[in-house]
C-alpha cells in the first residue's frame, strides 16, 4: 500500500481456512518481539500492505501460489489461506499494490514459469481483487525473462512498475504505467550489478522497493545471491521515480553479521507505532540454500536522508 508518513511515500508473506501453524510464536501479551517470526514455516520475499488498520502479508513460501497472514501489530500473524494460484507454477516474490487513489481494487503482480514445463523461465503477471484476502483473478502477463516486480505509485498519482530483467544478467528496470494494468511506453535499466558486495556471490540486484522523501526517490534493492549468506539490502537515489539513480556508498544497509545470514528481499510498511518497519527475510543457515524466515526490524532516515536500520535474530525486541 501506498501512503504518506511525515513526507515519505511507500511503495506499497491451500485452502482458504484458518491454520494453527500460522500463528507466530511471539507472545501476544508482550510489547516485544524475537526474530525469527513463524519460525514454523520457510517463507521469504515478503509484501506488507496497511488497510483499515491491519496488516496483509503476502510471501513467498512452500505453498502453491501465494497464501495470505493478517495481523494487528506486524509481529503476531494468522494465516488466512490461499489467494491464487497460478497453473504455471513457480510462484514466488509477490507485490500486492492497493489502488486506494483509483478504483479501490488490489494488484498482485507475482513471479511464476511462462510454461509449466519450463520451470527455469521466468515472467511477470498481475492478478487483482476486490479484497485484500482474495482471490485475485489473473489478467495479463507484463514482462518476460523477468522477476521481482514492484508496483509503485507516486504523489501524483503516476505509477511505475519496478522489476528485474534477466536478460544478461540481474538488472532492475523501471516500466511507466498508465494504470496499474496497463503499460506506457517502454522499460528503462536503472540498477545493475557493479559494486563488490553485489558480486559476493553471484552478480545480482533484485527484489527492488521503493520509497520517497522529500523528494528524492530511494530505490531499495537486495545484492548478491539469494541463496547466499552474503545477501544484503542497499538503496541508491534519484531526483526522477525514472531515474538516473546513484548507489549509497555505504551499501549494504543490511548485511551478514555474527548469527545473521543473508537478510533482503524486503519491503518497508509503517507500523502501529507510526515508525518505519523493514519486513525482510533472513537464512537459517551460512550454507547455500533457499530456507529462510520471516523477519522484522526498525528502519529510519536520519536527518541527512540516509537510510539505517538495525537488524536482529534471536534477541527480544521493542515491538512496533
Amino acid at each position: 500500500m501506498n501512503f504518506e508518513l511525515s513526507s515519505i511515500v511507500v511503495a506499497g508473506l491451500t485452502a482458504f481456512a484458518f491454520q494453527v501453524s500460522g500463528q507466530s510464536t511471539n507472545d501476544p501479551s508482550s510489547h516485544t518481539y524475537r526474530n525469527p517470526l513463524l519460525p514454523e514455516i520457510e517463507m521469504a520475499d515478503p509484501d506488507v500492505i496497511r488497510v483499515n488498520g491491519k496488516y496483509y502479508l503476502y510471501p513467498t513460501s512452500t505453498t502453491r501460489g501465494y497464501d495470505v497472514f493478517v495481523s494487528d501489530d506486524l509481529v503476531h500473524w494468522e494465516n488466512r489461506g490461499n489467494v491464487f494460484v497460478d497453473p504455471r507454477h513457480g510462484d514466488w516474490a509477490p507485490d500486492v499494490f492497493y489502488n486506494l487513489r483509483g478504483d479501490k481494487r488490489f494488484y498482485l503482480y507475482y513471479t511464476d514459469n511462462q510454461d509449466s514445463q519450463k520451470p527455469r523461465d521466468k515472467q511477470i503477471g498481475v492478478a487483482v481483487a476486490d479484497n485484500p484476502l482474495g482471490p485475485f483473478v489473473d489478467k495479463a502477463v507484463l514482462a518476460t525473462n523477468s522477476i521481482d516486480a514492484h508496483l509503485f505509485q507516486d504523489d501524483d498519482g503516476s505509477n511505475y512498475l519496478y522489476y528485474v530483467d534477466l536478460t544478461g544478467g540481474f538488472k532492475i528496470m523501471v516500466q511507466p504505467m498508465a494504470n496499474p494494468l496497463q503499460k506506457s511506453g517502454s522499460a528503462t535499466g536503472v540498477i545493475h550489478p557493479t559494486e563488490s558486495w553485489e558480486k559476493k556471490s553471484g552478480s545480482v540486484t533484485e527484489g527492488p522497493f521503493m520509497l520517497k522523501r522529500t523528494g528524492t526517490y530511494y530505490l531499495m534493492y537486495s545484492g548478491t545471491g539469494a541463496d547466499s549468506p552474503n545477501y544484503g539490502i542497499g538503496y541508491a537515489t534519484a531526483k526522477s521515480p525514472l531515474g538516473p539513480f546513484t548507489k549509497f556508498a555505504g551499501n549494504p544497509i543490511a548485511h551478514r553479521e555474527q548469527h545473521i545470514f543473508g537478510p533482503g528481499h524486503h519491503c518497508v510498511v509503517e507500523g502501529p507505532d507510526r515508525k518505519l518497519w523493514l519486513i525482510y527475510h533472513q537464512k537459517w543457515t551460512d550454507d547455500k540454500s533457499f530456507r529462510r524466515f520471516l523477519a522484522i526490524d526498525p528502519i529510519w532516515f536520519d536527518k541527512d536522508g540516509v537510510i539505517h536500520t538495525r537488524i536482529s535474530r534471536d534477541t527480544t525486541q521493542p515491538a512496533p
